[in-house]
């Protein structure tokens, strides 16, 4: 845009220069002037020669004005950084809200899982890629939708997977170092509201930000429980690796 007015501006005066100037631009500014009834005058050359350079001060001025506004304009090195921050993980609720959920667990027709006041919610040993693309889901969950979310479990450790494997096929199909858990790929999340953790899919609240919470999940490029045959509604992964025996980096 500031290109285009500067050449804006050296067009204007060349044209100006030459009507003033030459004499074939003298003669048509002459002819023009007759064609209006004006009468040419001596002095009219100087006085336009004056409001040439007037205009070139002016438009000048102004060009120095546009260039200080479009510098004033660009961003500040530490909004920049702030955009480029990476989100923080939100701090976890006190250990009694993680034990009431065990003993309402406990108490079902079919308890098998593990207790998850035991289970590791430290953010650190979660791969950086896939955290952040968590945390941006629990982000929009709770701003646009409404919905505090939590961490259940991160990273798990190999004998506490293999301690799930021995609960049956309805609980996991995965055993040690089968799962993206062990590699901090994988977390398991719930809901948070009126100081009680919530992760039943019987409750409408709860399921409906479930699908909500699969939804973003699936456009942050991750893979959501709800999908399998075994559903898992608070399971999300990142698949970087190849599942197997030894689940080994994904082939490109």
């Amino acid at each position: 845009m500031l290109t285009v007015l500067i050449l804006m501006y050296v067009l204007a005066a060349a044209f100006f220069g030459w009507l003033l100037l030459s004499p074939a631009g003298r003669f048509a500014a002459r002819c023009a002037m007759v064609n209006l009834g004006l009468r040419p005058q001596r002095a009219t050359r100087w006085q336009c020669l004056m409001l040439l350079v007037g205009t070139v001060v002016i438009l000048a001025w102004q060009w120095h004005g546009s260039i200080d506004q479009a510098r004033t304009l660009r961003p500040l090195p530490q909004a920049q950084e702030v955009q480029e921050a990476p989100l923080a993980p939100p701090p976890s609720p006190p250990r009694r809200f993680f034990a009431d959920l065990d003993w309402r667990l406990e108490r079902t027709p079919a308890p098998v899982l593990p207790r998850l006041l035991e289970a590791n919610r430290n953010w650190q040993l979660l791969d950086h890629d896939f955290e952040q693309r968590l945390l941006l889901v629990f982000k929009i969950m709770k701003e646009v939708h409404g919905y505090d979310m939590v961490l259940l479990e991160g990273y798990r450790s190999p004998f506490r997977q293999q301690l799930l494997a021995t609960r049956g096929s309805g609980v996991t199909g995965a055993a040690a170092f089968q799962s993206y858990h062990q590699y901090g790929l994988a977390a398991d999340c719930a809901f948070l509201r009126h100081g009680q953790l919530l992760m039943s899919e019987k409750d409408p609240w709860t399921m409906r930000g479930y699908r909500l919470y699969g939804g973003l999940a699936e456009a942050a490029g991750l893979q959501w429980g709800g999908r399998w045959s075994i559903r898992d509604f608070g399971h999300i992964e990142l698949r970087k690796l190849q599942k197997g025996r030894a689940m080994m980096p994904r082939s490109r």
